[in-house]
């Protein structure tokens, strides 16, 4: 690829992905899930993001939808401990649950936002593969006047059905800005789980 690339190029990419992935390593359950599985998935979910983006809906709308799709595709439970950190290990479950719901809906929100950016571009899914103990499933965004830039996106069905749980933008993992963001905002409010949960529920 181009070494060319801008930051600002990836940051969007991250933008219109960041509400569909999280970033641990998964198992697979017996290898169940195969290349093609994992790549059908990715390709259905891409399809769906296209469609709210080019809907022409309302945004209070499109953000809703956009979360409808973070909830099918993505293992939103994984992706929001990850997102956490340390402090999910010590979280009470109900609290976590809280938690995992506002955060859900935090990121259909933020991503949503930048959904008219990519009115116009293209993602190919051009390949699967087993790695370690999961699938990525590899792509390349076209973004208007760009040079093309490659996403990856892991895949596992660990929940017990098919989701992403990662994406890779030239090699940016989602988690880095996800997690940064969030011990940020659970820094500055000294640790209160509660009070995070407010306060990504009135976000956006």
């Amino acid at each position: 690829m181009s070494s060319t690339l801008i930051p600002n190029d990836r940051r969007r990419l991250l933008a219109l992905f960041g509400g569909a992935a999280a970033l641990t390593l998964a198992p697979l359950r017996g290898w169940s899930l195969d290349a093609d599985q994992a790549r059908g998935l990715i390709s259905t979910a891409l399809g769906e993001v296209y469609q709210v983006i080019n809907s022409g809906q309302a945004p209070a709308q499109m953000y809703r939808d956009f979360e409808a799709i973070f909830v099918r595709y993505a293992d939103v439970d994984v992706i929001a401990r990850s997102a956490l950190g340390p402090a999910a290990r010590q979280a009470d479950p109900a609290a976590l649950a809280r938690y995992t719901q506002a955060f859900q809906g935090y990121i259909g929100r933020k991503y949503g936002k930048r959904f008219r950016e990519f009115i116009g571009s293209k993602i190919e899914v051009t390949g699967a593969r087993p790695l370690k103990s999961f699938f990525a499933v590899t792509s390349v965004a076209y973004l208007n006047g760009r040079a093309p830039m490659e996403v990856e996106w892991h895949v596992s069905n660990k929940s017990g059905r098919d989701k992403f749980f990662n994406i890779i933008i030239e090699g940016v993992n989602m988690l880095a800005s996800e997690r940064a963001e969030i011990a940020a905002m659970l820094t500055a409010r000294r640790g209160d789980l509660a009070a995070l949960t407010a306060d990504l529920q009135a976000a956006g």
